[in-house]
């Protein structure tokens, strides 16, 4: 594994980082309320009188959000708590109407639990998960409608959230996104967060303190308060690290604080200064008893669990052929595994890794479509690769049909019939080409028989373009050179 060494002229420092990642609990109502938690509707629509904190209203546990935690625990390889407690955590803004939210303290749902993230010299680092919690989440503050006002919106207040805390094992900014990336994949492979930062479902904050090469202190930290996609992530650890090394390299101290990354700028300005525990004033949350989880409500949750990513990648590569490489870039998404695998059934899984890739990714960019609304089926997919697995056609033909299945969505083996693209293998009509392109070039196949071999590349090449592309290029390849060695 590389390592990530930031070098000035007065010596070299390492990054650590640590993650906290929140994630929207996938549920049709909040944790602590009914209320929906559609995504994209009016302001203030989806709000209960819990919701927006008024008197006399009282929680009631969500258990769909408890079972996609357990569910979510068990994807990180975590110990699954059976006693956790729900606590207050205080402060003041506009976007919480109780002035208090709702989460997990002391005692978390979720124990200690690790991911392995795939780098790319090749190497996999193992990254330690602290603890993960579940809590509300607070509303949305509006500050871009009105110049001197702000605006709240609390459709989003009391979605459930699930806080991942992580070890500060991260040494780079490559190791902290391809962290990220795999969580993602992990949890839309379970089902209980879409992880699109974008929308704010899956936000990230990000804690960063740089120390000498060869140092094992842990100095002061900042906090990156809710970086919202990898590469900023990846951007706000290279930029605050540089922060702290020039503070440190001309004599200063670096302040535990809350800042906020400008992603336009790279760079990073307070927010406030950083708070400790005490400073919320946790207590027992008082209207919710203990969460008491049984052994065989724990089993029940486990065996609902699906094929995860890292299972998924090693099965391909150990049965089906694949590179780690090729493996780790089909199984991050769930929807592009699920595909190749209904495409590579009975074919050549290799061949038809290397078309998804290659022509079929490239498509779907070029039409901008999601895997699923493909207009090329997986099946008619394999069944193209197969088509030039039996010689039918060639791969240049491949790409000509492929295109056509794109644009139709029919399968290979109507099109190359119709069209008449099945790939020539009949020697004699080979042969009568292959002569007809050497009698036509005496002075290349003079060059070829006084020592420019190369040429029968050529030669090939034109025998090719002759049988509009339909002549079997191993065959045409062997008696050029047959007859040209005459």
């Amino acid at each position: 594994m590389a390592e990530y060494i930031i070098e000035t002229t007065k010596g070299k420092w390492e990054v650590v980082v640590g993650l906290e990642i929140h994630c929207q609990i996938i549920s049709k109502s909040k944790i602590f309320s009914s209320a929906s938690t559609e995504f994209g509707d009016d302001p203030n629509v989806n709000v209960s009188f819990v919701d927006a904190g008024m008197p006399g209203m009282l929680p009631t546990l969500n258990k769909e959000c408890v079972h996609q935690a357990v569910k979510t625990g068990l994807g990180l390889n975590a110990k699954i708590n059976k006693y956790s407690e729900f606590s207050r955590k205080n402060y003041f803004y506009a976007d919480m109407p109780t002035d208090y939210q709702i989460t997990q303290f002391r005692y978390p749902i979720v124990g200690e639990g690790e991911i392995f993230v795939d780098l790319s010299d090749g190497s996999t680092k193992k990254i330690g998960i602290e603890r993960m919690h579940i809590e509300q989440d607070a509303g949305k503050s509006i500050h871009d409608l009105n110049p001197t006002k702000s605006y709240i919106d609390l459709n989003r207040a009391g979605v459930g959230l699930m806080e991942i805390v992580t070890k500060p094992d991260f040494r780079s900014p490559e190791e902290a996104g391809a962290f990220l990336r795999k969580l993602r994949s992990i949890l839309r492979y379970l089902g209980t967060c879409d992880g699109n930062m974008d929308e704010g479902s899956m936000r990230c904050d990000v804690n960063v303190s740089v120390r000498p090469v060869g140092s094992d202190e842990l100095r002061t930290r900042c906090e990156m308060k809710n970086v919202n996609s990898v590469k900023f992530v990846m951007q706000a650890i290279e930029s605050e690290a540089k922060r702290h090394i020039e503070v440190y390299e001309n004599g200063g101290t670096i302040e535990q604080e809350t800042r906020q990354f400008d992603p336009t700028t790279g760079q990073s300005k307070v927010m406030r200064k950083k708070e400790f525990a005490h400073d919320y004033r946790y207590f027992p949350e008082p209207d919710l008893p203990p969460l008491v989880l049984t052994d065989e409500y724990i089993e029940a949750v486990k065996a609902e669990m699906i094929e995860l990513p890292d299972a998924k990648k090693q099965r391909f590569i150990e049965t089906m052929g694949l590179t780690p490489y090729d493996a780790m870039v089909l199984c991050e998404n769930k929807e592009n595994a699920e595909f190749f695998e209904k495409a590579a059934a009975g074919h050549d899984a290799k061949k038809v890794a290397n078309w998804m890739m290659s022509d079929f990714f490239a498509m779907l960019n070029k039409k901008r479509l999601d895997i699923t609304q493909s207009p090329v089926s997986a099946e008619n997919l394999g069944r193209l690769v197969e088509l030039i697995s039996t010689e039918v056609i060639s791969g240049k033909i491949a790409k000509d049909v492929f295109e056509i299945m794109s644009e139709t969505g029919e399968n290979p083996e109507k099109i190359v019939e119709e069209k008449g693209l099945k790939q020539v293998t009949d020697t004699g009509a080979i042969e009568t080409i292959i002569d007809t392109v050497i009698a036509s070039n005496p002075d290349n196949v003079t060059a070829y028989k006084n020592g420019k071999t190369n040429l029968a590349g050529w030669f090939v090449g034109q025998v090719i373009k002759m049988s509009q592309g339909k002549a079997n290029p191993a065959i045409v390849n062997k008696l050029v050179r047959e007859k040209l060695d005459k």
